[in-house]
């Protein structure tokens, strides 16, 4: 199969469930990540983070178990699903972002005091259940990642990304920034 009929199928995979309710926050999964790429977009981000910022939550729609696990208080590493589903495609520009919005989370926790008060509460039950703040070597090892500075960018969109009004572009609209960020 090409790389663009594997993209194809992703973008039809958020398109079929997308519209599932995006765990507890007021907006639907195809909402979030559209809000989420829209976001990058404004910002003038490169193609891989606009895609990154689109496909950081795919994890979710792979995983038939995510809801009923996190409605357990279970992690299932939806970070880690989504960047390895997405590998096929995507370079580290792409994935490592994806793998690393979660750890930005803690990161970001860890190292400003005001951020966990921006969070959803959604988003301050999830960091429980991913293990809370980074202690100081965390945040040493996180920072020290390469495509961190990606992954805090991606956070910060995907926090903001929860708009229960937000217009967006379609999904199509994505689509070249999502075919330029392939793997050559």
């Amino acid at each position: 199969m090409s790389k663009t009929a594997e993209l194809d199928t992703i973008f039809a995979l958020l398109a079929a469930r997308g519209g599932e309710q995006y765990g507890q926050e007021a907006v639907s999964q195809l909402e979030h990540a559209l809000q989420a790429a829209a976001l990058a977009e404004a910002a003038g981000a490169s193609s891989a983070l606009i895609t990154a910022a689109l496909f950081h939550d795919i994890g979710h729609l792979t995983d038939p178990e995510f809801e009923p696990a996190l409605a357990r208080g279970e992690d299932r590493w939806h970070e880690d699903l989504g960047a390895d589903y997405l590998s096929r495609l995507y370079g580290p520009e792409v994935t490592e972002p994806i793998r690393l919005h979660v750890p930005a989370k803690r990161y970001l926790c860890a190292v400003d005091p005001d951020y966990a008060a921006t969070l959803s509460p959604t988003s301050l039950r999830t960091l429980d259940m991913q293990g809370g703040p980074f202690d100081a070597s965390g945040v040493r090892a996180f920072i020290e990642r390469p495509q961190a500075r990606g992954a805090l960018q991606v956070r910060r969109w995907d926090d903001r990304a929860k708009a229960p009004d937000a217009v967006t572009p379609d999904l199509d609209h994505f689509r070249t920034y999502a075919i330029a960020a392939l793997k050559r």
